[in-house]
C-alpha cells in the first residue's frame, strides 16, 4: 500500500477534524488532541507496511517539525495578549518562569538521577525538557482571541508562562549538553555556558526580538496607510513575525523562540485595537492547529511502534510525580505571596502546566547535537508524560475553566450588588442630609 496515498487519507481527516472538532468538543470534558493520538495508534498498529514514526530514528525530522510548530503558537500567544507588559503587570507569569520553573528543573533532576538512575547529563536533559509549560497544547487554558476579554488572572499566567519559559528553558538544555564528557575541563564549559548560553543568548532573544517587533510594526501599521493592502494578507504577515524573528536571532546565536514571543507582545503593543491582530492571530491558530495534528498523529505512530517500550514503573512514578506532585505542589509555594490571585486560581494555575510539542523539541534537539547516555529511555518517559498530560488535562480544562468563570461570575454579581447598594444608601443620605426616615422606611 502506498504510504503517500494513505498519509493523504490522514492528512485529509486531520484537517477535517482541524475545522471541527474544537467546536464540537468545546462543551464537553475532551480536547481534540487525544483522537489524533489514538488515530495515529489505530493506523500505525494496521499491518499494512506504514514505515517508522520513532523520534529516535529521524532526530532531525522531529527536532524541525516540533520547532516549526512551537514558533507559530508561540507567535499566537503573543498575540492574543491583551495586557501590556509590566513587570508588575506579569508578575505572576513572570514567578512560574523564574521560580516555579527552576525548582520543577531541580525536583526532576532529583528524580532522574534517583529513580531513574540517569547519568547527570541525560538527568538534566530530561528536566529541561519537562519543565516548560507548552504553548502549543494548552489553548483550552489560555487566554482568547486578541481583544475578546477573556483574561482572568488563571488564563493569563499560563498563557504568558507558556510564551516565556520556552526561550528561558533552553540554558538548561544546553547545560545538559556541557556536563557531557569532553576533552575541555569542566571549569571552562561551565564558563562558556553561564556568559554564553545564559547571558548572551538570553540577551540576544530578548532585544533581537523587541527590535523586530518594533520594525514589523512599522511595516504592517505604518506603511499601508500610504498604500493599500488587502486585508486577507495579514495572515502571510504574521508568518513573516514568525520566520523572521526566528531566523534571524538564531543565526546570531539567541534564542529563537524567545524572541519570537517578545516580537509578537511588542507587535500586539502597538495599535493594540487593531483589526490585524484578530486576521494575524486567526492564520497562526490554523497553522499551529494543523502542525499539531501532524505531529499527533505521528506521535501516535510512535507509540504503537513502541517508543514506551524501555519504559520502566521508575518512570511511571516520575511522570506522576511530576504532574500530581511537583507542578501543582511547587506552583502552590511559588504563589503563596500572591495577594491579587486567590487560592482557587493558585491551584488552577499550579496544575494545568501542560506538558507537549516544546518537551519534544528539546530532547529532539539535544540528541541531535550529542550522544546521550540512556537517549531511549528518555524518550520513553516524555512519551508517558505528554500521553498521560493530554489525557488527563484534556478531560479536565473545560469543567475546571467553566467552574472557574461561574466562580468569577458570582464574585462579579456580589461586587456589583454591593456597588449598588452603596449607590443607594449614597442617593437615600443625600436626598435625606437630616437623617429623618424616608417614606419607605416609616
Amino acid at each position: 500500500m502506498s504510504f503517500y496515498n494513505v498519509a493523504l487519507v490522514l492528512l485529509g481527516v486531520a484537517i477535517l477534524g482541524v475545522a471541527w472538532l474544537p467546536s464540537l468538543l468545546e462543551k464537553y470534558p475532551l480536547s481534540y488532541p487525544i483522537f489524533y493520538i489514538l488515530l495515529g495508534l489505530g493506523v500505525f498498529s494496521l499491518p499494512i507496511g506504514l514505515p517508522s514514526t520513532d523520534p529516535f530514528e529521524y532526530p532531525k525530522l522531529t527536532t524541525h517539525l516540533s520547532e516549526l510548530c512551537v514558533i507559530v503558537a508561540l507567535t499566537g500567544t503573543g498575540l492574543k495578549i491583551d495586557r501590556p507588559f509590566s513587570v508588575r503587570a506579569w508578575r505572576t507569569p513572570l514567578l512560574l518562569v523564574l521560580v516555579l520553573m527552576v525548582i520543577t528543573i531541580a525536583g526532576i533532576t532529583w528524580m532522574g538521577l534517583a529513580l531513574l538512575g540517569l547519568a547527570l547529563p541525560s538527568a538534566v536533559l530530561l528536566a529541561a525538557a519537562l519543565a516548560p509549560t507548552d504553548p502549543v497544547l494548552a489553548g483550552d487554558v489560555q487566554v482568547g482571541d486578541p481583544g475578546e476579554g477573556r483574561e482572568d488572572n488563571v488564563r493569563f499566567s499560563l498563557t504568558g508562562e507558556a510564551g516565556l519559559n520556552d526561550g528561558l528553558a533552553f540554558p538548561f538544555v544546553w547545560l545538559a549538553i556541557a556536563l557531557l564528557p569532553e576533552a575541555t575541563p569542566v571549569g571552562e564549559r561551565m564558563l562558556n555556558w553561564l556568559w554564553m548560553d545564559v547571558l548572551y543568548r538570553l540577551a540576544a532573544g530578548v532585544l533581537l526580538g523587541w527590535l523586530s517587533g518594533l520594525l514589523l510594526a512599522y511595516l504592517i501599521f505604518n506603511l499601508p496607510k500610504r498604500f493599500s493592502v488587502k486585508a486577507s494578507a495579514y495572515g502571510f504577515v504574521a508568518l513573516a513575525v514568525t520566520l523572521t524573528s526566528y531566523g534571524v536571532t538564531e543565526l546570531l546565536h539567541g534564542y529563537g523562540f524567545l524572541a519570537v514571543f517578545v516580537a509578537a507582545v511588542t507587535l500586539r503593543g502597538r495599535e493594540r485595537k487593531h483589526e490585524y491582530h484578530r486576521q494575524m492571530h486567526a492564520f497562526t491558530d490554523q497553522m499551529e492547529r494543523l502542525l499539531i495534528v501532524i505531529i499527533l498523529i505521528l506521535f501516535g505512530g510512535a507509540i504503537a511502534g513502541g517508543l514506551l517500550a524501555p519504559l520502566t514503573w521508575a518512570g511511571v512514578g516520575v511522570g506522576l510525580l511530576l504532574l500530581l506532585v511537583l507542578r501543582p505542589l511547587g506552583g502552590m509555594l511559588t504563589l503563596m505571596q500572591s495577594k491579587r490571585v486567590t487560592v482557587a486560581e493558585r491551584a488552577v494555575i499550579s496544575f494545568f502546566g501542560i506538558r507537549g510539542i516544546g518537551s519534544v523539541f528539546y530532547i529532539a534537539f539535544a540528541l541531535e547535537r550529542a550522544n546521550f547516555p540512556q537517549a531511549r529511555l528518555l524518550w520513553a518517559v516524555l512519551g508517558f508524560i505528554i500521553l498521560v498530560s493530554i489525557t488527563l488535562h484534556g478531560v479536565l480544562a473545560t469543567p475546571v475553566m467553566n467552574w472557574l468563570d461561574r466562580r468569577h461570575g458570582r464574585k462579579i454579581a456580589a461586587e456589583l450588588a454591593e456597588e449598588s447598594k452603596a449607590e443607594e444608601e449614597a442617593a437615600d443620605t443625600k436626598s435625606n442630609p437630616g437623617g429623618a426616615a424616608s417614606p419607605a422606611t416609616e
